[in-house]
């Protein structure tokens, strides 16, 4: 398998694309060939997530052994890294919807999928592309890429990370797992601006020559651990087929039968590996694209017109803060049918204007697999109301934006009628004054009382890394001007070539 960026006809080697995570065009790596079709649900029954992880990276990875791809499964899904025996359990709220539940990691919510094999797929690939730097992860975050990230990269050998969050934008209980945040690699700094701001500003210190020349003089490369990056996206893939399993074997749909999935979105990796499922032959219906008031993907689907020209929302769900999602390149490359001539045209249009618009054979393509939708604040507080009442079932915010879309678009007889996944991307606990808001409690200014007062009523128990976080010191509390980043990663390349040289001095 090789791999070749959206918007020319650059190619590299997989190890290659884990470790640069950004083409040098600025575009982002897709296989040369996608392995469309290859799975059948004989392929996949009673298997367990490990081995499941195992089959599908096998078609991504083919320069690693399936022995390797074994280990690394081993190391990521096991029952020190996630909680539940089965890694992604499936709730069933009714009869036509249930929800598959990606929140049983070491950080409580859905990137810990990806980023627990992460960091192993990249020390191979540093091993294979005989790689002697330092390796350093820069990462922008919304909430939860920060913190599973730095978990996931924690202590690892010859890699350190520096996390961007926006200040103002991510929950209390989101802010304290990142500034308490153990590990001597590590590093985080929240920014007076927003996720489009630190997420902007990375890729372009990912193609800036002189930024790298001088990284490369420190022995020091960039890599990303955000979902830009192929090992981030490519095993978000892993979930969706274990759904489809899940789904056979408990008698919700039968072998072949085809269900939809509303997916809470922002950065667009989490709906994109979904429809990537697809194309690897997992039957699914229609992906329905779950927005907040930052919409601008649901205005997409609606009219074919990307546009990022428009007020920008801090909201409940802050991890679908975004204006602009970074996959949507991948699947605008996709929906082009590989045609990177266009999609660097539209990358263009999209830097300097702000907006694309979609043609209209594209536009018959969206609305084949893909719908849009949104709701607001109060709709949120209200489903997560609602469903807690009636349904005994807790919500986080975001995906009480799905479960919210699936309910407006059911009222408005948008749906199917297919079997429905509402796709749970974090554990409620995460997110605990606007969980209190929503069911009429005190909202108090400790997340940790508030946590003991939504146990009081909910009788879900406190993870126990959330609970930990209680009793750690506060390491990373600096935020800094968005125009200050470009210093923080100069200073930070200073100070792992420092380390570098006083270590070899020690040799």
């Amino acid at each position: 398998m090789k791999y070749k960026s959206t918007r020319s006809d650059e190619t590299v080697s997989p190890s290659y694309a884990l470790l640069h995570g950004l083409a040098g065009d600025g575009g982002l790596y897709v296989p040369v060939r996608f392995p469309e079709n290859v799975l059948t649900y004989d392929d996949i029954k009673e298997k367990t997530y490990k081995q499941i992880a195992c089959l599908v990276l096998s078609y991504f990875f083919t320069n690693f052994s399936a022995a390797d791809l074994e280990a690394m499964a081993d190391r990521a899904y096991n029952r020190e890294t996630f909680r539940a025996e089965t890694v992604v359990p499936l709730r069933s709220l009714d009869t036509d919807v249930s929800i598959a539940e990606l929140f049983h990691g070491r950080t409580s919510a859905f990137k810990d999928l990806a980023l627990s094999i992460f960091p192993h797929l990249l020390t191979a690939a540093k091993k294979e592309e005989t790689e002697c730097g330092e390796i350093l992860i820069l990462t922008a975050t919304s909430g939860d890429t920060g913190k599973a990230a730095m978990e996931g990269f924690k202590d690892v050998a010859g890699t350190h990370i520096t996390v961007f969050y926006p200040s103002d934008g991510v929950s209390s209980m989101q802010k304290m797992q990142m500034q308490k945040q153990e590990g001597g690699n590590v590093d985080v700094k929240a920014i007076y601006g927003n996720f489009d701001d630190a997420q902007s500003f990375l890729k372009r210190v990912f193609t800036d020559k002189e930024v790298n020349a001088y990284a490369q003089k420190k022995g020091v490369m960039f890599s990303s651990a955000n979902s830009i990056n192929i090992g981030r996206l490519l095993p978000q893939i892993v979930y969706y087929v274990s759904t489809y399993a899940a789904l056979v074997e408990n008698g919700s749909i039968g072998v072949g039968e085809p269900f939809d999935i509303v997916v809470p979105t922002g950065n667009f990796g989490n709906i994109l590996a979904a429809y990537l499922a697809g194309k690897m032959g997992i039957p699914l219906g229609q992906l329905i694209c779950a927005s907040n008031k930052n919409k601008v993907l649901a205005d997409f689907f609606a009219s074919g017109t990307y546009d990022m020209n428009r007020p920008f929302y801090t909201t409940n769900s802050p991890s679908m803060d975004i204006l602009l999602s970074s996959n949507f390149e991948r699947f605008l490359y996709y929906l082009t049918g590989g045609d990177t001539d266009k999609v660097a045209a539209w990358e263009k249009e999209l830097a300097e204007t702000g907006r694309l618009t979609a043609g209209e054979a594209e536009r018959a393509a969206l609305t084949e697999h893909f719908a849009g939708d949104w709701i607001d604040d109060e709709e949120t507080k209200f489903v997560i109301n609602h469903t807690f009442n009636d349904n005994m079932y807790l919500f986080d915010p975001h995906s009480a934006v799905a479960y919210g879309v699936y309910l407006k678009r059911k009222r408005a007889g948008l749906m199917s009628g297919r079997h429905t996944v509402i796709m749970a991307t974090a554990h409620p606990y995460k997110f605990p004054s606007v969980i209190c808001e929503a069911l009429g409690l005190p909202a108090d200014e400790d997340p940790f009382d508030a946590l003991e007062r939504l146990y009081a009523v909910s009788a879900i128990n406190i993870p126990k890394p959330l609970k930990r976080l209680q009793k750690l010191p506060l390491r990373f509390t600096e935020t800094i001007n968005k125009d200050a980043m470009k210093t923080a990663v100069m200073e930070t390349i200073d100070r792992i070539g420092a380390h570098t040289e006083r270590r070899r001095g020690l040799e």
